[in-house]
Formats: C-alpha cells, structure tokens, sequence
C-alpha cells in the first residue's frame, strides 16, 4: 500500500479505529491522550522502506539504526501516566522518529527532545516541522545527561531502557513532576514511574512504583560504560 492511494478521510479511519481497539480498549481513558492519538499520523513518521500499511499495527516498528516507533498504546500509556495538564515542560530521552514527541506536543506547552543519533535527529526534526509542531525542540546529545540548557521539567519520558534511571534526569525534574522510564535489561523490563514531590523541610522526596512490563531497545551512549 503506499501513502498516495490512501485518502486522509481513510487514514483518520483507520487511526480512530486503531485508538478504540488497541488503546481504549486496555484501559487508557485521558481525553486529551486519546484525542491526540487520533489526531497524530503515525504514518507520516515512518521511514520509506516500512510500508505504510503497517502504520497502525499494534507493535513497535523498525525506523533504522536497531531504533524502533514504539507501539501505539505503550505511547499513550507513558503519556497518560504523566498526569498532564497543558502547562508542562516536558523532556523525552530518545526523540526517534519524533511521534512521541508528536503527542506530547498536543498536551503540553513544550517538549524537549534529545536524540543521540544524528540522523534520527535530523528525520524527528523533518517529520515534526512537515506537521508544523513547533513548540518541540529536538537537540542531538547523549540523553544519559538530560539536557540543563532547559532544566528544570515537570515531565521527563525515557524511551530506552537502561539499568537504572540515570541521576541528571531526576535531578532535572521539578518538584513535583514525574518521570517515566522502561528500566531492565533486554530479557525483562519494567516501566516505572518516579514521582518528586516537595519538602518544606529539605530535599524533594522522590518515590517509585512499577507500572507494566515492557520492551524497549537499550539506551545506547554514556550509560553502557
């Protein structure tokens, strides 16, 4: 199938559909979340060699180099359990192809996107601008550090897994604010979810609770060392 023989009418079809049956359908019930699922082409954000057709598959897809476009509904889960409101700066370690960064652009006032991988930084910054997003900044750098230029932020969504959350990401998030990573090795996975709340009498408290298992690629850069 390609992009050309399909009508925007049927692709907005098809992607209601794919919101109804893959993610409402397990539970995530944020109206924001699932009006910008149904918003969000998901197939504009795929390289030219992933056929179209697969777009609203219900699994992550391959975008070049080992780095995938996480399942629909993984997407909308981490971005529910972020408990948005509109007015967050948000920081997402992996931009990808840019879709997750698409999302969260609909339910936030800004994102921030650090991608290690140039050429995926470039593609996220291409698809993101065709779409004309323009409150998401993607910037090329080992998301191991975060990124201090724009510290704090209220959310921060990893979308690599790694042993453990690095320390410069919480200590970039605002208290309060949430954070959500998939921590574990490549056998077996968690998603968590860190949440730093203030404290009148000295440092933030900063709690976790697992959520679901996962998979999702490893985060590559300073944290394999």
């Amino acid at each position: 199938m390609k992009k050309n023989l399909v009508s925007e009418e049927e692709w907005t079809r098809i992607r209601h559909t794919a919101v109804a049956r893959q993610i409402m359908d397990r539970g995530v019930k944020d109206p924001r979340v699932l009006a910008a699922m149904r918003e969000v082409p998901r197939h504009l954000f795929l390289p030219p060699k992933v056929a179209p057709a697969l777009a609203y598959a219900d699994r992550a897809l391959g975008i070049g180099h080992n780095q995938t476009i996480s399942q629909p509904y993984i997407v909308a889960f981490i971005a529910e359990k972020l408990n948005l409101t509109g007015n967050e700066t948000v920081l997402e370690v992996g931009a990808g192809c840019g879709y997750q960064a698409a999302i969260l652009s609909k339910l936030v006032k800004w994102v921030v996107s650090v991608e290690l991988i140039g050429e995926l930084a470039v593609f996220a910054k291409q698809n993101l601008e065709r779409l004309n997003i323009t409150n998401v900044e993607v910037c090329q750098a080992d998301g191991f550090n975060g990124w201090m230029p724009s510290a704090p932020y209220d959310r921060i969504a990893m979308t690599a897994a790694a042993s453990r959350v690095p320390e410069a990401l919480v200590a970039q998030l605002n208290a309060p604010g949430r954070l959500v990573a998939p921590i574990g090795n490549q056998s077996k996975q968690q998603l968590i979810l860190i949440e730093k709340t203030p404290n009148p009498l000295g440092a933030p408290k900063v709690t976790q609770r697992d959520l679901i298992p996962v998979a999702f690629v490893p985060m590559k850069g300073e944290i394999e060392k």
